[in-house]
């Protein structure tokens, strides 16, 4: 029933969902494990003069500059200052490589497709809705998963995918 609604690329088992789960705000999040390529402590960030205001600058991840997106910020939550807990989620959308700030990370889970429903209007009402894939519920908890690839529109992920830079680009005078 759910499988429908996880479109494009999506990569799962026949019961299963793996995610990497993230607190925003004090909400819990999922993305599919398979567009995450690792999760980094916040390193020093080098804010871009005149950027958006959800982008939070560049990062050097061995050797290769990297847009660093405040995920708070694009949600229009209340965005929360960098602590021990902060990670940054290395994500591929649509073959542009960039980070995802984040409160903290929690696990990676496997979640059953059966604990998976469509959103609630109240959640829509709080989150743009195509960015929801569904809504994950374990026990008590509730999962928000998210869609990155609507999180930002194919015009945003060109322009990020200028702003990172490969480790292979020569400096031009």
């Amino acid at each position: 029933m759910f499988k429908e609604v996880l479109d494009e690329g999506s990569r799962f088992s026949e019961e299963n969902l793996q995610l990497v789960t993230f607190e925003l705000s004090g909400e819990e999040f999922g993305v599919d494990i398979m567009q995450v390529s690792e999760v980094i402590p916040v390193p020093r960030i080098t804010r871009i003069p005149q950027a958006p205001g959800c982008i939070k600058g560049l990062i050097n991840l061995r050797g290769k500059i990297l847009v660093v997106i405040d995920l708070n910020k694009r949600l229009e939550f209340s965005s929360k200052e960098t602590d021990s807990l902060s990670r940054i989620i290395i994500v591929e959308i649509k073959d542009t490589v960039l980070g995802m700030l984040v409160n903290s990370v929690k696990e990676v889970m496997s979640l059953p497709f059966s604990s998976i429903q469509q959103p609630p209007e109240i959640i829509k009402s709080k989150i743009n809705a195509e960015y929801l894939r569904g809504v994950g519920k374990i026990g008590s908890r509730l999962i928000i998963l998210l869609n990155l690839a609507r999180v930002l529109g194919e015009e945003e992920i060109e322009e990020l995918s200028e702003l990172s830079f490969p480790e292979e680009v020569a400096l031009t005078e």
